[in-house]
């Protein structure tokens, strides 16, 4: 996600905590990407589709015969009413190396995926998006990755959707509920106010605990399940600590409006149980995609010994 030269603790450990929540959502609340997709490419999935992953490590052959590994964010494919193949990156802010990356990547897919057919070898180039959590005016709206082959010009476009570009009402209007974990990047600069102003940090608290109500009314009304905004509020929490690092107050205030106190019930024990058996399966899944052992536990908030359990468990029973 981010290749920057790190200059402060967000840039050194945020950056791979947005890269640790946006893989997990993606992969743990897969339903939650498809009315991004009808957002970013006109798409009309209806959330009945079927998501698959694919592995996100890949290793491109250089000209002394070694590998490099590449990670990707999130590639995947979607079946429909038709196959469609996606690759879906998350970037906190612009920057000019993008297009190599995604060179890399779609094209390692598409070879992945390949095959000869006679004297032909058939490739396939995945639908490029990019989601960047922070943009600015002249953050363009589409990419573009030119070929010139000597049969002539080939191009696609990478599709960019800025997170700052959405009010809260539009991120429900439009069900892109995979961008509210996210959102606090909107108050980023406000944050020294916040941290100051004891006002300002109430409105900020009621715009969340707004938002906290709207998740509760979509787990009524069956839009969201009870597990998909645990996760998006257990997620949000993790960006709040990244991007909100050097301010106290911030992060207290709205992890205020997150947390609460919660009243033990057999009901609530019952759905812990199932919580527990979901992070346990969401730990194989974030483990086939590559993600390490310590990152895993971090983003299901379990220890990492219970983590080594699962995947132990998971490789005798195989």
């Amino acid at each position: 996600m981010d290749n920057e030269k790190p200059d402060t603790m967000e840039k050194t450990q945020a950056g791979t905590i947005y890269d640790a929540v946006y893989r997990t959502l993606t992969v743990s609340c897969s339903r939650l990407l498809l009315p991004v997709l009808n957002e970013v490419f006109g798409e009309s999935y209806t959330g009945e589709e079927f998501v698959d992953f694919s592995l996100n490590e890949h290793f491109m052959n250089r000209q002394d015969g070694k590998q490099d590994k590449r990670v990707t964010d999130t590639s995947f494919t979607v079946y429909g009413s038709e196959k469609k193949k996606y690759l879906f990156e998350c970037q906190s802010r612009p920057d000019s190396s993008i297009l190599i990356r995604f060179f890399e990547y779609s094209t390692q897919i598409a070879l992945d995926d390949g095959k000869v057919v006679g004297d032909v070898l058939e490739v396939e180039i995945p639908h490029c998006a990019i989601l960047y959590l922070r943009s600015w005016k002249s953050t363009p709206d589409r990419l573009q990755i030119r070929m010139n082959t000597p049969g002539g010009s080939v191009a696609f476009e990478v599709h960019a959707l800025k997170l700052q570009e959405y009010t809260i009402e539009e991120i429900f209007e439009k069900k892109l509920f995979m961008l509210v974990p996210f959102y606090i990047f909107t108050y980023e600069k406000h944050f020294g106010e916040y941290n100051t102003d004891e006002e300002k940090l109430n409105k900020l608290q009621a715009e969340y605990a707004g938002i906290v109500t709207c998740l509760d009314r979509l787990v009524e009304q069956r839009q969201l399940s009870s597990y998909e905004k645990s996760m998006i509020i257990d997620l949000s929490k993790k960006v709040l600590e990244g991007i909100a690092a050097r301010y106290e107050k911030v992060r207290k205030g709205v992890r205020e409006v997150f947390g609460g106190k919660i009243i033990e019930t057999d009901t609530l024990r019952i759905y812990r149980a199932g919580e527990t058996d979901t992070k346990r399966r969401t730990s194989f899944k974030l483990y086939d995609l590559g993600m390490k052992e310590a990152d895993i536990a971090r983003v299901l908030e379990v220890s990492v010994s219970k983590v080594e359990e699962w995947l132990s468990a998971a490789t005798v029973t195989a």
